[in-house]
């Protein structure tokens, strides 16, 4: 966001605070998506990387990739029709798949992550007397989805369990990859797998969802990316393949991380030993960059001063949270020039997983407030900032 626009969220608004730019989201989905569809390949929305962008996703993706009932009944709760959806996880209840089998007819598609998942979708569907679509998810060698000699003997099998329509398989193994050589790797050794089902088994999988693990650079060290260039590179390794069938890439950050910027406030300052401290109403329970080490890495931020100052001077600060933890260092040695308690940092590239993944609950601080913002109906309130004391303790009679 640029800093007019985040002036104008606040003066409506105070930190802490996650703004999500939906204009940037269009845009950016918009590139990834153009490219690909050269070559005919959809996008499913990793739904776990920021769940309050689902609604702004559902014209842009073809699929979300659901992980969790809490997930589902997000997705219930936003209309998202179900025939759009894959029920991933490594954990799934019975209660929770027959629900979803009867309530919507069977429709949308189910990952097989071990033998007994296979059995409990195969009893839910037979339960129901409808079919079930399902993946079935190749292991990247840790606790998910299953090894490829299970995979070749689960098609093998497929007839045992006709409720079942194993339609393809699907494979991720990690995030944040830099060499796209890791990635034509992959995709070489899915196209293995898949012919030799189609040659051994004279079984044709219809689908492949894979789900790449981009590079996306969240600090300034970091080299920028060149996105229609390594889409184009990425092109190449799928024309090579064999495999004739629809490819779907399952991704989550690579599409939301640049869209996201959250709002935090100087609240205080002192010098301890030579250094200086910044201490934020925001802290590591708000922001999580990937592959911070140390506190070492400098993100991209923008410094608000909210009034005019004529004289500046650059200096090295320690940014930290609110929390009571000596961990609570969100970056060191940041450069500001003529920060001064009041003003605001805007930490980018935030669009992914921050808005969840932190521990949240810790010293039962207030949750930020969520906002929504586009040039046409700039800002809107999505959730206001909640308390979490009320989650933390229980009623003593």
């Amino acid at each position: 966001m640029r800093q007019r626009e985040i002036e104008a969220v606040l003066q409506e608004y105070s930190t802490p605070a996650y703004v999500f730019d939906l204009d940037a989201l269009q845009q950016r989905v918009g590139r990834i998506s153009a490219c690909l569809k050269r070559e005919n390949i959809d996008l499913c929305y990793a739904m776990k990387a920021n769940p309050f962008l689902i609604g702004a996703m559902e014209p842009l993706v073809e699929r979300f990739e659901v992980c969790s009932p809490g997930e589902f009944r997000i997705c219930e709760r936003n209309s998202l029709p179900m025939e759009r959806l894959v029920i991933s996880g490594v954990s799934k209840e019975q209660k929770d798949i027959l629900r979803m089998i009867e309530t919507y007819q069977g429709k949308g598609i189910f990952t097989i992550e071990s033998e007994q998942q296979k059995e409990l979708l195969a009893e839910c569907a037979r339960r129901t007397g409808l079919q079930v679509k399902a993946l079935v998810r190749i292991t990247s060698g840790n606790q998910f989805g299953v090894d490829r000699e299970l995979v070749k003997s689960m098609f093998a099998e497929q007839q045992k369990d006709k409720e079942l329509s194993l339609i393809g398989i699907q494979y991720y193994s990690g995030t944040q990859k830099k060499k796209l050589s890791v990635i034509e790797k992959e995709l070489q050794e899915l196209d293995v797998l898949c012919r030799e089902i189609k040659t051994e088994l004279k079984t044709e999988l219809s689908e492949l969802e894979y789900g790449p693990g981009f590079f996306t650079p969240y600090f300034q060290s970091e080299p920028e990316e060149h996105l229609e260039e390594m889409l184009e590179e990425f092109l190449g390794f799928i024309r090579n393949m064999e495999f004739s069938g629809k490819i779907t890439l399952e991704m989550g950050r690579f599409l939301t991380a640049d869209c996201g910027t959250f709002l935090t406030s100087i609240v205080d300052r002192k010098e301890n030993s030579g250094q200086i401290y910044g201490i934020l109403d925001g802290g590591i329970h708000h922001l999580n960059y990937f592959g911070q080490t140390m506190a070492m890495k400098l993100p991209y931020v923008q410094h608000i001063s909210l009034e005019e100052r004529e004289e500046r001077t650059e200096e090295k600060w320690n940014l930290c949270g609110s929390l009571c933890t000596a961990a609570d260092v969100i970056v060191k040695q940041f450069p500001l020039n003529g920060a001064q308690i009041g003003d605001v940092l805007a930490f980018e590239r935030v669009g992914a997983y921050s808005v969840t993944e932190g521990i949240n609950l810790f010293l039962s601080r207030d949750l930020p407030a969520v906002l929504f913002y586009s040039k046409e109906s700039g800002v809107h309130l999505v959730r206001a900032g909640q308390a979490t004391d009320t989650i933390n303790s229980g009623q003593i009679k």
